[in-house]
């Protein structure tokens, strides 16, 4: 046998135990007639210790570096200068063989907890990378996530059915990864972007509760919260209401976040239409897990003399709690970060009400100390408080750049606290969005997301002012997951895609099968997609989705350890009936 025990799993009720140890080799510390190893596999840390006067023994520490996998055999015994930072720091083992099991170059950077590897370098050889606790901490951290969630959902009476890899392309939305057919020449597949018309097929075929742990593949710039490959956790219900589908979920939420975290939520969770969403925040992902709202005063701040103000279309403000201590030089740090392009605002007003109950502010030259006050018990703040106002010509321009600012002073003062989470529903979602430059509707989810049904009347008159049946789950500002009640009914689907500017023969030629599916009895039904990279990186305090995925991409969609993606050669192409053209585009 390779071993009896595990590296991790060894106590002080194992002394006198002869046992049989395989791993890596962590760390080695010679010291005079002794030499310390400390020995790691997946399930933790032990230290051996070798005496140098056994024969044969120098010659095999002395050779012995980090990362080798070695095999020793010895006795458990009580360690005279215990570890209490070490499950296994009570003991140790007093080697009495020992054997090479494979050599080791030495790594390129470190196998600790907090490597000196850059992110590249790490990157490149991932499987060194998850050999840290971090690294593998996460991934065993989605494995429970992932057993938790299939746990509670077939408890819920759902059936896991795997839906197709390669599908059809029907360009809305993101771009597709799209796969050349070598039988069927000129033609393509597409990766699914989600599994969306499958489970709504599914429904339709009288499945009643589907899920699956899928793939999905959108070709889109990336960011710290987005991969070209992401998992789902899709699930669709049949006969459902909106109300339903946030039940059962929220049931899904609190059975993860007590398995995982040991954290009892209340349910039911609080709801947020969109509008008050950015209104109050300006983002429809809001983070509650501080105040700091946005105050419309657009009424109380105008008619002072300052066209800044009086010119603006809208006027918001937000609170810093404690925050009039900022010095010249930080306010105007918030003011070259809002004038930075990912805000895009012209700049920032400050007043400060100074714990001595004066009132300090960059538009002095205009408001007096009554015009001051006005503003100050508009948006409700007190002695000490920092005030922070901008204006616009577009209402959700503002409140959007407000909401950006928001975070960011949030982050500086620290109040994100990653062990404290803040749960909400947004609701009643804008249907359509329109666009200036293609001069048309687009889906603001996806075009099979139901209307409201009082807003169905507005199809016919005013589609801009027609709310969605849908949702989103958000938890400390990251949208977890997000889903709507369906159409089901091949009218109405037609009416929207008239709306999202799709001819009769343009949706039978993406959507057909679908509508098609629709006139066989479809029932009522919605649902609901979390994205698990995201779950797992909230819950592992992570910044980036990257660290629980195994094998991730970088930010310009590559996978460095294996080269991908690459060329293929010629005789692939003849095959595949592609030929490349890599010509700067006109």
């Amino acid at each position: 046998m390779f071993r009896t025990k595990k590296c991790g799993e060894l106590r002080l009720n194992n002394a006198g135990e002869k046992v049989t140890l395989a791993g890596w080799v962590n760390k080695v510390r010679r010291l005079g007639a002794m030499t310390f190893v400390d020995l790691r596999d997946r399930y933790g840390t032990t230290q051996l210790v070798f005496a140098n006067n056994t024969p044969n023994v120098e010659a095999f520490t002395s050779q012995i570096g980090r990362e080798w996998v070695i095999q020793v055999e010895g006795v458990v015994r009580e360690r005279s200068a215990k570890n209490p930072n070490l499950p296994t720091g009570d003991i140790e083992i007093e080697v009495t063989g020992y054997k090479t099991l494979n050599p080791s170059e030495v790594p390129p950077f470190t196998i600790e907890e907090h490597s000196d590897g850059g992110d590249d370098l790490r990157m490149k050889f991932r499987y060194l990378d998850i050999r840290r606790d971090p690294v593998k901490n996460n991934l065993i951290l989605r494995h429970k996530l992932a057993l938790e969630t299939r746990k509670y959902l077939d408890a819920q009476g759902f059936i896991e059915i795997e839906t197709p890899m390669l599908i059809k392309s029907t360009p809305e939305g993101a771009r597709d990864f799209v796969v050349p057919s070598r039988m069927n020449p000129g033609e393509f597949y597409a990766l699914p972007q989600s599994p969306q018309t499958f489970k709504q097929l599914l429904m339709v075929a009288g499945m009643d509760k589907y899920f699956q742990i899928v793939k999905c593949f959108r070709d889109e710039d990336l960011r710290a919260d987005r991969q070209p490959e992401f998992t789902q956790i899709d699930c669709e219900m049949s006969f459902v209401e909106q109300n339903d589908v946030l039940t059962t979920f929220e049931g899904l939420t609190k059975h993860l976040f007590k398995e995982i975290k040991g954290i009892e939520l209340k349910t039911p969770f609080r709801r947020m239409s969109w509008n008050e969403a950015m209104s109050k925040y300006g983002s429809d992902k809001p983070d509650l897990r501080f105040a700091m709202e946005i105050v419309d005063i657009t009424s109380t701040a105008k008619g002072k003399g300052f066209a800044v103000i009086d010119n603006a279309s809208y006027i918001g403000a937000i609170v810093v709690k404690g925050a009039a201590h900022y010095t010249r030089k930080q306010l105007d740090a918030l003011t070259e970060f809002v004038k930075r392009p990912q805000v895009g605002a012209k700049g920032l007003i400050n007043i400060r009400y100074n714990e001595d109950g004066t009132l300090k502010s960059s538009i002095d030259k205009f408001y007096n100390t009554e015009s001051l006050t006005e503003i100050a018990q508009k948006v409700q703040a007190s002695p000490g408080d920092l005030i922070l106002i901008m204006t616009g010509d577009s209402f959700l321009t503002t409140v959007k750049q407000l909401g950006t600012l928001r975070l960011h002073v949030a982050n500086e003062l620290g109040l994100m606290d990653k062990n404290h989470f803040e749960v909400l529903w947004v609701v009643d979602f804008p249907l359509f969005e329109w666009d200036d430059e293609t001069q048309r509707y687009y889906a603001v989810h996806h075009p099979f997301t139901a209307p409201r049904p009082e807003d169905i009347p507005l199809l016919n008159t005013n589609p801009g002012e027609v709310y969605a049946n849908a949702y989103d789950m958000v938890i400390n500002g990251t949208e977890v997951g997000g889903g709507s009640i369906r159409i089901h009914d091949a009218e109405l689907q037609q009416k929207i895609f008239e709306i999202l500017g799709f001819s009769h023969d343009d949706a039978q030629t993406r959507f057909g099968f679908l509508m098609n599916a629709f006139k066989y009895g479809a029932p009522p039904h919605g649902g609901i997609a979390y994205g698990l990279d995201r779950w797992v990186s909230l819950m592992a305090g992570l910044d980036s989705i990257r660290d629980c995925i195994a094998f991730p991409k970088n930010n310009q969609g590559r996978d460095v350890m294996i080269e991908a993606p690459n060329t293929l050669d010629e005789e692939q192409l003849t095959e595949l009936s592609l030929k490349i053209d890599i010509s700067p585009k006109a």
